[in-house]
């Protein structure tokens, strides 16, 4: 067999063509996105199409009342560009209005939570600006898979059936959609969301009424969305509704219409970093996007070129560099409208020199955050206590890994690359359905993501209103030797830009395809405070998955890292396209058993 096919056994091949490629978490947004290329639509078009869909087929990874960042390049523009879905904070998210309810930090589910839903309207922005085809085009298919049923996957099964207490106890809404005939709906059922349909064909007559004009239409139903009928019933439910939260009491929302009319996604630059032949881009640091590039400029000191990735050394290096990274994360990151943020210091050589000096043969036990006098603040350890658990039953955090690694569910991603080049790499999430409760009109939840705001005057990311919370999602896309190369990314929460790294670090210094660099073994660190609540750290601890050789798990634990071994397939959920001349290659992962890639 070795002579037949002399190359490394991968868990399913390397898609490779010269039309397109498509690769997400759910194989019937993939094929759905692959369709809309088929019929002539561009890797916009296919994007749009590809987001409507995993909403409705991954409703406990993402949903409308979520957010969104977007990495495009589009040939005609002929550069990188971050669409920012991150809704911000409504005007009456307040410190002192969460303090007044008691509440030391903002919970983890329920309306207090919400940020302006950032998904459609981004979603709108791309198809206009971007996109070719008509609205219809595009909605059709997720409203068809919602009214007519799609086969519900295992892990969302096993996540209603988390939450099945709080939805008959507390949440009779969403109940009434995820609790079919009174009972968990198990995995495989043809599963139907008729009034999410319901909303989306009513969004789409309003904006067919507007005539036959694409732009008009699109309009229309941006203004059905964020100035009509969405954004009503979502005000009345957040002034009416006093809805049990994991703070263990009832709130009302503070997310009103007028918040919604008054937000729009915004086009910006990515930050850029030059790592070798690469330049990589990810969203600014209203998002945790640039700690990946904080880890390159600590590890491009070092030569991995000859290293195992596998290996004790490899991992050390990265692990050790990562959590130098995420502890400048949480001192210095934020929405730079509303502070100033050093990242041009944060990335410079000078200060990662010295930052590098921290790395030795053993791991740290310590958050070591820099310093850049003016910036930043004090950061407090909450430690926790035992292993972390991901989705309990009150829902609260993001969907991401579970004790020992295991899949509990992570977010959703995927990537297009089209004929022509226009490549798209976005990490859609927020208003899964265990983050708050169904309104009842609409047919899906609010997001939660104002969870990751801190209730102390004086942070980076401290609460305020009209503030973009800093966002977990990080889509990425590199450039090699100036020309748009690579789209990837992975669901996880605080895992996201670990396993982004880890697939980079394999693909460049290893020289593995795209499918070699995901079905590799993974691993995640701990280490440091996660986003969500209860934002609590574990010090010095790494996961790593079985397949990681016992050598090196065992080196690992003699330089003091704190080892927990998870299953054998259990970290991360990655998905990468990439173009070189005429050729497009797209791989997707094996983990979870929903991801897959497409292409001809």
């Amino acid at each position: 067999m070795s002579k037949i096919n002399p190359d490394p056994f991968t868990s399913r091949p390397e898609i490779e063509g010269t039309f397109g490629v498509v690769t997400s978490t759910h194989w019937i947004a993939t094929a759905v996105g692959m369709a809309i290329l088929e019929k002539g639509g561009n890797a916009f078009d296919a994007g749009v199409a590809t987001a409507f869909t995993l909403q409705v087929v991954e409703p406990h990874l993402n949903g409308p009342g979520g957010d969104v960042p977007i990495i495009v390049h589009d040939v005609k523009r002929a550069r990188p560009e971050v669409i920012c879905g991150q809704g911000p904070a409504p005007a009456r998210a307040t410190i002192a209005h969460y303090r007044s309810e008691g509440l030391e930090m903002v919970p983890g589910t329920g309306l207090l939570a919400a940020c302006v839903p950032g998904t459609f309207e981004s979603w709108m922005l791309l198809l206009r600006d971007y996109g070719t085809m008509r609205l219809r085009d595009v909605l059709e298919p997720a409203i068809s898979y919602a009214r007519d049923g799609y086969p519900l996957v295992e892990r969302a099964s096993a996540t209603i059936k988390t939450v099945e207490q709080l939805f008959r106890k507390y949440w009779p809404t969403s109940a009434a959609v995820y609790l079919p005939n009174g009972e968990v709906p198990k995995p495989g059922t043809l599963f139907t969301n008729k009034q999410l349909a319901a909303t989306y064909i009513r969004i789409l007559t309003e904006a067919e009424s507007a005539g036959g004009d694409r732009d008009a239409q699109i309009e229309c139903a941006r203004k059905a969305w964020s100035q009509g009928f969405v954004a009503e019933a979502i005000d009345a439910f957040c002034r009416t509704q006093a809805v049990m939260d994991v703070s263990g009491a009832p709130h009302k929302g503070v997310l009103t219409a007028d918040d919604m009319a008054r937000w729009q996604p915004t086009v910006e630059a990515p930050l850029m970093y030059e790592y070798g032949r690469y330049s990589v881009c990810k969203a600014g640091v209203w998002s945790q996007g640039p700690v990946m590039l904080q880890q390159l400029a600590l590890l491009k000191g070092f030569d991995l070129d000859g290293l195992d990735p596998t290996g004790p050394e490899f991992i050390h290096l990265q692990v050790e560099c990562a959590k130098l990274a995420f502890a400048d994360r949480e001192k210095f990151y934020g929405d730079p409208d509303f502070s100033d943020i050093p990242i041009a210091t944060l990335l410079s050589d000078t200060y990662n020199d010295e930052r590098r000096k921290l790395i030795s043969e053993n791991a740290s036990l310590e958050l070591r955050p820099g310093a850049v006098e003016g910036f930043g603040a004090v950061i407090e350890l909450r430690r926790a206590e035992g292993h972390r658990e991901a989705v309990g039953a009150m829902g609260a955090g993001e969907p991401t890994v579970g004790r020992f690694g295991e899949v509990r569910g992570d977010t959703v991603h995927f990537d297009i690359i089209d004929h022509d080049g226009n490549m798209v790499s976005s990490t859609p999430s927020g208003g899964w359905l265990q983050s708050s409760p169904v309104i009842p009109e609409l047919g899906f939840c609010l997001g939660s993501r104002a969870q990751v705001f801190w209730l102390e005057e004086g942070h980076p990311a401290s609460l305020a209103p009209g503030k973009r919370p800093r966002t977990t999602l990080s889509p990425t896309l590199a450039l090699r030797d100036g020309e748009p190369y690579l789209a990837w990314g992975s669901p996880g929460g605080d895992q996201q830009d670990q396993w982004i790294t880890q697939f980079f670090l394999r693909h460049v210094h290893a020289k593995m395809n795209l499918q070699e660099a995901i079905d590799a073994p993974a691993w995640h660190s701990e280490h440091f405070p996660i986003s969500f609540w209860p934002r609590t750290a574990r010090p010095g601890v790494l996961v790593v998955e079985n397949r990681i050789p016992k050598p090196t798990r065992d080196e690992l634990t003699r330089r003091g890292h704190v080892v927990e071994v998870g299953p054998d397939w259990s970290e991360g959920r990655l998905t990468a396209a990439s173009k070189v001349g005429r050729r497009r290659r797209a791989a997707a992962n094996p983990r979870g058993m929903q991801g897959y890639a497409a292409g001809r």
